[in-house]
């Protein structure tokens, strides 16, 4: 395929789009993007010409310069994004180490004591352990870097959970093994299914004065 075709196809592709004001779309398309967007990508997205939408990002970054914006418009790697402004970095760092710094609730310490003994294990677990739902409690966790995914049980498909090495930084040792020995007061996971299985088998409650089965899954979820 010649240049000249290549270039047809990629206007024809520009102008299959809806035509909207060039500069608030381009903002919207690199707000949303993960990585640099190159011209030719940004210019389909906006169905806009590649000339137009380079002149564009041009005058976008020197209006974000001039205005001192806390961010700037960067073409980096052949690709344009938003990147946070050097001037600022010390608030942006301050405000992430703050949240790295704040303490545990003690359903997050409870339900990474799990995780750390019984890994790699799957919320569904570590909810049996608990007795509460720890879907929130996990999503917590795995922000703060202190849990990650390990793959999924080849029985159930569930996704299953290990500490990270930033966990074992932030207690001071250097390996799994030099953990307190707590695992023993940990119920066996075994146990714990066969209990519960007993107890989803168990009938309906009788009349009236009679003691109500158990619930068989936790219920409720736990705050982080």
């Amino acid at each position: 395929m010649s240049e000249a075709t290549h270039t047809d196809e990629t206007t024809a592709e520009m102008l299959d789009v809806p035509v909207a004001a060039l500069r608030p779309s381009l903002e919207a398309v690199l707000m949303v993007a993960d990585q640099p967007l190159d011209a030719v990508s940004l210019a389909t997205a906006v169905g806009h010409p590649v000339e137009d939408v380079v002149a564009a990002l041009q005058l976008l970054a020197e209006e974000y310069d001039e205005a001192d914006r806390g961010f700037e418009l960067r073409n980096v790697a052949g690709g344009w994004r938003y990147y946070t402004r050097e001037d600022y970095a010390h608030v942006v760092e301050r405000f992430v180490l703050d949240g790295q710094q704040a303490r545990l609730t003690q359903a997050a310490l409870e339900t990474l004591a799990v995780v750390a003994y019984r890994q790699p294990v799957s919320r569904a677990r570590v909810s049996a352990i608990r007795g509460v739902n720890v879907d929130g409690v996990m999503r917590t966790l795995l922000t703060r870097g202190l849990v990650e995914e390990a793959g999924s049980d080849p029985e159930t498909g569930a996704h299953l959970y290990r500490t990270t090495s930033y966990f074992l930084e932030r207690i001071g040792v250097t390996g799994l093994d030099e953990l307190p020995e707590l695992a023993p007061y940990l119920p066996d996971l075994e146990d714990m299914e066969e209990e519960l299985g007993a107890l989803a088998t168990q009938p309906a409650p009788g009349p009236a004065g009679q003691e109500p089965a158990a619930p068989s899954e936790p219920v409720g979820e736990e705050q982080a």
